[in-house]
C-alpha cells in the first residue's frame, strides 16, 4: 500500500515525557541566580575565601582591602553584594564593620542546584 494511502491516527501523540519532580519556583530561581551572580565575580570569592580563613569565619573590612588588591569602596561594593545575596552578614562595631559566613548559605546553594538541575533530590 503506498504511503499516502496509510490511515492517519487522529490520537495525538505525546512527544514529552511528564516532569517527575517539581522544578524549581520562579521565586527560588530568582533568589538562585542572584546568588550565582554574586559569586560570579574573582574578587567576591576571594572576600569569602578570606574571611572564611579568618578565625571564626568573621573578618573585619580593614583586614580585606590589602589582599584583594582594592580600593575601599570598592570591597565595600564587593561586600554590599554578598551580604544582599543572603552568603555574609555585616556588624558594625565602633567605626568598622566586620563581615561573617552565613551558616550553611553556600551549602543551600549546592542544594539548590542539586535538586533542580540534576533531576536528583538533594
Amino acid at each position: 500500500m503506498p504511503l499516502d494511502l496509510l490511515p492517519v491516527s487522529t490520537a495525538p501523540a505525546a512527544c514529552c515525557t511528564p516532569a517527575t519532580s517539581p522544578a524549581i519556583t520562579e521565586q527560588d530561581a530568582v533568589q538562585l541566580a542572584r546568588t550565582l551572580k554574586a559569586l560570579a565575580d574573582p574578587a567576591r570569592l576571594r572576600l569569602l575565601s578570606l574571611i572564611a580563613a579568618h578565625d571564626g569565619a568573621e573578618a573585619c573590612v580593614c583586614d580585606l582591602i590589602e589582599p584583594v588588591g582594592l580600593s575601599q569602596p570598592t570591597v565595600s561594593h564587593h561586600l554590599k553584594v554578598l551580604t544582599d545575596a543572603g552568603l555574609i552578614t555585616r556588624d558594625k562595631r565602633g567605626v568598622w564593620a566586620y563581615f561573617a559566613l552565613v551558616p550553611g548559605a553556600l551549602e543551600s546553594v549546592t542544594t539548590h542546584l542539586g535538586a533542580h538541575l540534576t533531576g536528583s533530590a538533594a
